[in-house]
């Protein structure tokens, strides 16, 4: 195999793995990217897996769309393009996603109890698909450098007449088209996020996996937490309104 750093190679492992791959067909599926045409034979000689495997493995890669057998005196594979491969994988998703939500019955409602959301990809997970549901307002406190991965979606909400309201770094120069931003004078890592006056999540967000937050839509939590932002808002405005007397 062409020369590539052990951390890259199991970095692209890793991400190989969530489109469903194998460890192993993944690292497979990476030699026959950085070589040509190749036997069974070549790949476990490149990649120290044995033969057996191998085959296997490459039976699976073509089943999966990610491999191309050339057939001949001898056998050869070659790589589907990783954009090809993706996007394949990403619109059969999409497909299957279809037919599950249409299919598989479920209660609508969301549990009124406290959930514990943990780790920063599940996290984000989260407040994205809490985002998707928005129907009349979102309030919405998080570190900058999260913010940003979300501003295509809250200008879209904006964009929809829903009232979107952002509390952010007084020295942040984020600006998200048709959102209402409040500068706070607070330097926490915590999220604050509020939809529609009925859901909750909040805690710290560091981007690590030890990240862990709380969701929740009990209404008595949810007003007292919608109190609590209010009042923070109230007070930047009297702050504003004191600066500007000044």
């Amino acid at each position: 195999m062409r020369c590539m750093d052990n951390i890259v190679l199991g970095v692209l492992t890793e991400k190989l793995v969530q489109f469903g791959l194998t460890r192993q067909e993944a690292t497979i599926y990476l030699c026959l990217l950085q070589n040509k045409d190749l036997s069974g034979y070549e790949v476990s000689k490149l990649t120290g897996i044995s033969r057996s495997n191998v085959y296997s493995a490459l039976a699976s890669l073509v089943e999966e769309g990610a491999a191309y057998l050339l057939e001949g005196e001898t056998n050869k594979y070659t790589a589907v393009f990783i954009e090809d491969f993706c996007e394949n994988r990403i619109r059969q998703l999409t497909r299957l996603k279809q037919e599950l939500t249409t299919q598989i019955p479920q209660i609508r409602d969301n549990s009124e109890g406290y959930i514990t959301i943990s780790s920063h990809r599940h996290i984000m997970d989260k407040i994205y698909n809490m985002l998707q549901h928005v129907e009349y307002r979102v309030y919405l406190s998080m570190p900058e450098e999260y913010l940003q991965q979300f501003r295509t979606q809250l200008e879209q909400l904006a964009a929809e007449g829903k009232k979107v309201v952002l509390l952010v770094s007084a020295i942040s120069e984020v600006q998200i088209k048709g959102c209402i931003v409040y500068l706070s004078n607070k330097k926490d890592r915590q999220l604050r996020l509020i939809v529609d006056s009925s859901y909750v999540l909040t805690g710290e967000m560091t981007g690590d996996i030890t990240d862990s937050c709380l969701y929740c839509g009990q209404k008595n939590f949810v007003n007292v937490f919608k109190d609590s932002l209010r009042n923070e808002i109230k007070l930047i405005e009297l702050t504003r309104t004191n600066k500007k007397l000044e």
